[in-house]
């Protein structure tokens, strides 16, 4: 979306914004992520951007952007990008450090996982509200007798194997999960193989701001020593200003 039309002589006309003003979701304070769209800047065209901050572990869901590719770049920490392949049938597995990137692009099945803690990733799309569809709506959502007939399953083994999803997870595992085995190595397994760079990079560039997270004391407005921190969600976790089809609010 161009922004041609708009008149850069108004007061209105917005050319920068500070995202800790606008939280997308939040699981605690080390695994969150903001956002900034149309909505926030609206002098962007077709681009939006998503701070993703996660400790290891910690997966961004199973999704898909309908309407947008997205390109990851990896600020700190390291994690793995996992996207299968629509034309080929395979599951890729990207593992990025600092300074390197993963793309995605539009519509194709991906997730994010953070391999150490203070992992900060920076999502890239090219629309101003990129859409999606997180897994965990498509499997709650799905009525477990259409899983089991639709693949010969227990229905009631489904039933019980869903019943925890309640609401769209966004990053995993949600908290109090007592889930049983170990993370894969750093993507040295099977089922992570690596996909990477042959360059050896350091860690850490010193770009990141440790103290950004363990704060959290940004809420939704300009002022952002907010004594109460980031605001915790309900059932919704995009709250009432996130339709559930869209990252962003509509405008």
């Amino acid at each position: 979306m161009a922004t041609s039309y708009r008149d850069y002589t108004s007061p209105n006309t917005q050319f920068t914004y500070d995202m800790r003003n606008n939280l997308f979701f939040k699981k605690d304070d080390r695994n969150f992520i903001d956002a900034l769209g149309i909505a926030q800047l609206n002098t962007l065209g077709n681009s939006s951007l998503l701070d993703i901050f996660l400790t290891t572990g910690n997966v961004v869901e199973p999704h898909i952007h309908q309407n947008a590719a997205e390109l990851v770049y990896c600020i700190a920490g390291e994690a793995i990008v996992s996207l299968i392949n629509p034309f080929t049938n395979q599951l890729l597995n990207y593992h990025i450090k600092p300074r390197q990137v993963a793309n995605i692009p539009q519509g194709w099945w991906h997730y994010e996982m953070a391999l150490t803690d203070d992992t900060h990733l920076l999502a890239i799309f090219d629309a101003p509200v990129p859409e999606v569809i997180f897994g965990s709506d498509i499997l709650r959502l799905t009525p477990a007798s259409v899983w089991a007939h639709t693949y010969c399953l227990d229905e009631a083994k489904v039933r019980e194997t869903l019943a925890p999803i309640t609401k769209t997870v966004v990053i995993g595992p949600p908290l109090g999960c007592q889930q049983q085995g170990q993370l894969p190595d750093r993507a040295a397994s099977s089922h992570y193989p690596y996909y990477g760079y042959s360059s050896q990079l350091p860690d850490s560039y010193g770009y990141y701001d440790a103290n950004y997270v363990q704060q959290g004391g940004y809420g939704q407005h300009p002022v952002y020593q907010q004594p109460t921190g980031y605001p915790q969600y309900g059932t919704n976790p995009y709250d009432t200003r996130y339709p559930p089809q869209s990252i962003y609010p509509s405008y």
